[in-house]
Order: structure tokens, then C-alpha cells, then sequence
């Protein structure tokens, strides 16, 4: 049977939609954590910004406390960067990327060629056990396994640890009214529970699609790193829905996930410098063209959406008391365009800078 075509417009409101960035939501911030497959945390506060985007009525408070209570974690997963994921799914999603941080490690960085030859099972097992007896910080462990391996480069010697073993990173780090060094410890020994037995990763991939798709083979694997994700969706394919894109190439959907209405109205979202709607296609038009890609990568990645699509970058300065948003444009906005992301600017600022005396919102002009 002919599949459905469907253009860039249609795959950038399914996007935004499955991304809670259509419209914001009333549901528990563990439940959506779980429903993004987890956030992009290696700036501490970018899950903050990324949650108030996507949520109503979100206060910073809420994450706290879940990190503080142990059942949302900052640990070392998709693309071998740190996540904010729920413990439920650190436990069950850990085990699936193990294979990407073991590549990452062995061939994807120098360590692994610094250590060639060392009893591996050693060092991770001396490492677990100092972060066990008490969380350390890379700098303590590489002190500590390089006087126990003095052959072989100390910082080698704890990424390895950071790598192959399952290590979170502890509060403060990661709250949003405080902080400090990363501090680690296993995640068996935070959580209290072993990590899942089952390292399929075809739940992974259902999940990737109904929060990403419907996507290509290609994307998932750049949003994964995973190997071997064509015979997984192959396996999948009784259970998914299929389309193509403009280009004609295929693309996998979960079934129970309708598509809206291209013409859907999409209004101005500030997301995080790294979030996950943007880095988890391979062809990522669906959401910023490549020119303003280019320019993105060379300006960072702090970005608004102006209609579904990135349309400008923002940064908050702070000075004797005073918070100022500024936001530089693409592109010349159009007059309703400039009132609303100067309007959701002003509720990102009060967010952000609550205890300001003044706060500002500057909408520039584009270059």
C-alpha cells in the first residue's frame, strides 16, 4: 500500500506536539521527564528552562525536590552526555545505552587508548568502590586509581570509571537554588536497586517515537547512538505505522500517536541552551533550516521558536539588581510575532530572575 507523504510543516507540528511545546500542559514533572525520555542536563538549569516551556504552572521546586528525593537523576546516557531521567528509567534505560558509553569510551576518546593493556575490571571495581565509601569528584578519583595504576594515565583511569560504570551525579548539583562540584556515586548505591536485566532497546525506540516521530532509521540513531536500529525497527514494523517524507524517505510512527493539524497555531517557545528537540533528528529541517542551523552552531543553541520553527536566540544578564532577556531575531518579525515573544519573554524572566528589582525585555532588530 502507498504511504502518506508528509511534508515539513506536518512533521514540525507532530514535533512540537509530542514535545509539549504546542501548547503547555498540566501533568507531574517525573511524568514528563518520562514522557521526553528523559533531558539534556549537562548545563544544570537547562531542565528547568525546558520543563516552564512545556508545563503549566511549573516552579523550579517541584524538580528539586524530586532530584533531592532521589527519583529524578543526573547521569551519563543517550549520545554519552548526562540526562536528567526519572530513577525508574535510569534503572531501565542505563543498561540499553551501555553499549554507546563502552564505544564512546574504547573508540570515541582518547582514554581508551591511554589505558590499553590494564586490568579494567580492576579499575572499575576500585573505582565503584571509592564513590561507594564515599561520592567523589573526577578530580579525587583520578588522584586516587592513579596512585593505584601509576603506569597509566590518572585521568584515563577515571573516565574509564565514568564510562563503563553506572555513576549519577548527586545534589546539589543539578538544583536550582544551589550547587556545587560534581560529586559521584553508583547509581546501585543512590537509588538502593540494581539496574534492569533486559538491554533490548525496542521499548527505547517505541518511546523515542512517540515523543520525536515519526522519524527515519537515521534519526533515531542520532538521537540514540545505538547500533544495529535497522533490524531493531524491522522487528518493530507489525507494530508501527509508516509514512515518507518529502524526499521520499520512510518514516516510523507509533500507531496510537494521530497527527495535528499542520496549520496548527504554534506560539513563541524559549528552550535551553541543549535540548532534545533539537538534537534528536539527523535531518533536523523539521524544526531549524540549515542555514540558521549553521548560524545557530556558531551562536549556540539557546534558541526561540517563532512558529513552530527556531527563529532566534535569547541570554538573560544580570546587573545591580536588574534582569535583562534579550532576544536577537533571524529575521525581521512581523508586528504580532514581536508582541508575542516580548509578552512570553516577560513570563520566562519573571521565572528566571524572581528575585530582579526590574526586569527587562529587549527584542532587537534582525542583523
Amino acid at each position: 500500500m502507498p504511504t502518506e507523504a508528509l511534508d515539513k510543516r506536518t512533521l514540525n507540528r507532530a514535533l512540537l506536539e509530542r514535545q509539549l511545546l504546542l501548547h503547555r500542559e498540566r501533568r507531574s514533572v517525573a511524568d514528563t521527564i518520562e514522557h521526553l525520555v528523559g533531558m539534556q542536563a549537562q548545563v544544570p538549569r537547562d531542565p528547568y528552562y525546558g520543563l516552564w516551556s512545556r508545563l503549566e504552572g511549573f516552579e523550579p521546586g517541584e524538580l528539586a525536590q524530586l532530584i533531592s528525593d532521589r527519583l529524578a537523576v543526573r547521569i551519563s546516557l543517550l549520545r554519552t552526555t548526562i540526562h536528567l531521567v526519572t530513577a525508574r528509567d535510569c534503572l531501565e534505560l542505563r543498561p540499553v545505552i551501555q553499549p554507546v558509553l563502552e564505544r564512546g569510551f574504547w573508540t570515541g576518546s582518547p582514554f581508551g587508548r591511554q589505558v590499553k593493556g590494564v586490568d579494567i575490571e580492576a579499575v572499575l571495581a576500585a573505582g565503584r568502590a571509592l564513590v561507594e565509601e564515599q561520592p567523589r569528584t573526577t578530580a579525587q578519583l583520578r588522584k586516587e586509581l592513579g596512585e593505584g595504576w601509576p603506569e597509566y594515565d590518572a585521568s584515563s583511569l577515571a573516565y574509564a570509571v565514568h564510562y563503563l560504570a553506572p555513576l549519577v551525579q548527586i545534589p546539589p548539583r543539578g538544583l536550582w537554588s544551589a550547587s556545587g562540584l560534581p560529586l559521584f556515586t553508583t547509581v546501585e548505591s543512590w537509588l538502593g536497586r540494581p539496574l534492569a536485566d533486559d538491554s533490548s532497546p525496542d521499548r527505547a525506540v517505541l518511546r523515542y517515537l512517540a515523543a520525536f516521530g515519526p522519524a527515519t532509521v537515521a534519526d533515531i540513531r542520532t538521537w540514540s547512538w545505538l547500533p544495529g536500529l535497522r533490524a531493531v525497527v524491522e522487528r518493530l514494523r507489525p507494530r508501527l505505522r509508516t509514512y515518507r517524507d518529502e524526499r521520499g524517505r520512510e518514516l516510523f510512527d507509533v500507531v496510537d500517536r494521530p497527527l495535528p493539524d499542520p496549520d496548527a497555531p504554534a506560539p513563541p517557545r524559549f528552550l535551553p541552551q541543549y535540548d532534545n528537540v533539537l538534537l534528536s533528528h539527523q535531518d533536523r529541517t523539521r524544526i531549524v533550516s540549515d542555514d540558521d542551523r549553521k548560524r545557530f552552531t556558531v551562536i549556540g543553541r539557546r534558541s526561540v521558536l517563532i512558529d513552530g520553527f527556531v527563529g532566534a536566540r535569547w541570554q538573560i544578564t544580570r546587573e545591580r539588581g536588574r534582569a535583562i532577556l534579550v532576544v536577537d531575531p533571524f529575521a525581521r518579525l512581523s508586528a504580532g510575532d514581536r508582541v508575542a515573544v516580548g509578552e512570553e519573554g516577560e513570563r520566562l524572566l519573571a521565572f528566571a530572575a524572581a528575585d530582579a528589582q526590574d526586569r527587562d525585555v529587549v527584542v532587537n532588530e534582525a542583523d
